[in-house]
């Protein structure tokens, strides 16, 4: 392998029926600062069927190219036809740099990606950067249970494959839709459609994604149990957000893993985030240090939490939520 072949910034811009997700517009954000650090463009890459559609939405925020393989075996995603698109399409482009979102479906494909275009994988990114001397990507991710944040390189192979949570990068204000879209010829072979997929069950949430509430109320163990999230979903509603939670309520059976902000949850950015009997340790503070405006609740005013808040409070959640909730009622009777 000549490094030197491979040139350019690729992010595989994942769809699902026909909708472009979160993260793909987040990673072409992300992708365009890189580009511009090391002077080259920025390539998406859209896989599907019927989906040339979408492409202008890439090339509004922040793709210089948009690379289509359409095809039928791409409808739904199944493991084997992604895999060896997306492989074919970096053979024949060269990327040195492929971003790819740490979703269920990046999860899947990645590592039998890199294993096929003989390259490394750096998984769950919080960080990327350029080396200013030897402009190899500066790959940055939790490690040892979030205690320390490991930078990883990939100097001698190419391409510089990272895998990036949904919600840690920003994408770009959409622009004007400006670039070229290239349609790759590509024959999926019959082999590698090998499932056989007999009905899709939607998953259609109940609540509000956390990923996309612009108003938190976050229960810690602190909360006390399951029953502690009645005054926390309360607050939520009144304000138009939602509930989340710590990895500890999670771990206990209190809610659903859904909920759960921190390095093995969800990364969110609301404008405004309630952390309610929520210690403040690091895994939990990674997924949310960077909303508008945080607001911490606990009992113990030695605790981490208050480190990152833009307002403490301490003292008994359970005293504070019902009266906050009333004075909001009683500010809203005199509008």
């Amino acid at each position: 392998m000549n490094i030197k072949d491979y040139s350019g910034v690729f992010v595989f811009a994942q769809q699902v029926d026909g909708k472009l997700t979160s993260v793909g517009l987040e990673l072409c954000g992300k992708g365009k600062q890189l580009a511009g650090d090391l002077g080259v463009k920025l390539t998406a890459v859209l896989l599907g069927s019927g989906v040339e559609g979408l492409a202008g939405d890439l090339l509004s925020h922040g793709a210089d190219r948009v690379i289509l393989v359409d095809d039928e075996k791409l409808g739904v995603y199944m493991t084997e036809p992604y895999v060896y698109a997306l492989s074919k399409v970096i053979e024949n482009y060269k990327p040195e740099i492929l971003l790819v979102g740490a979703t269920a479906i990046g999860r899947d494909m990645a590592p039998r990606v890199s294993a096929r275009v003989h390259t490394g994988l750096t998984a769950d990114c919080t960080a990327l950067d350029i080396d200013g001397e030897s402009k190899n990507l500066l790959m940055t991710r939790p490690a040892f249970g979030g205690n320390i944040m490991a930078t990883i390189l990939c100097p001698n192979h190419r391409p510089q494959m990272a895998t990036v949570r949904p919600g840690v990068m920003q994408k770009l204000p959409a622009g004007e839709a400006v670039g070229e879209i290239e349609k790759f010829a590509l024959e999926i072979p019959e082999k590698c459609v090998n499932v056989e997929i007999l009905e899709i069950i939607p998953n259609r949430p109940t609540r509000m994604n956390i990923q996309e509430a612009k108003v938190l109320v976050s229960g810690g163990r602190g909360i006390g149990g399951p029953e502690g999230f009645a005054p926390l979903d309360a607050l939520a509603g009144k304000l138009g957000g939602t509930i989340s939670s710590s990895r500890a309520c999670v771990d206990s059976g209190w809610t659903t893993s859904d909920r759960q902000v921190g390095q093995t949850g969800s990364t969110v950015r609301p404008d405004l985030y309630f952390a309610c009997g929520i210690s403040g340790q690091i895994q939990h503070v990674a997924g949310m240090e960077e909303s508008g405006y945080i607001i911490a609740i606990n009992r113990d005013e030695t605790a981490p939490i208050f480190g990152v808040a833009d307002l403490g409070i301490v003292g008994d959640l359970h005293a504070i939520l019902p009266a906050l909730a009333a004075e909001i009622d009683k500010a809203r009777a005199k509008q």
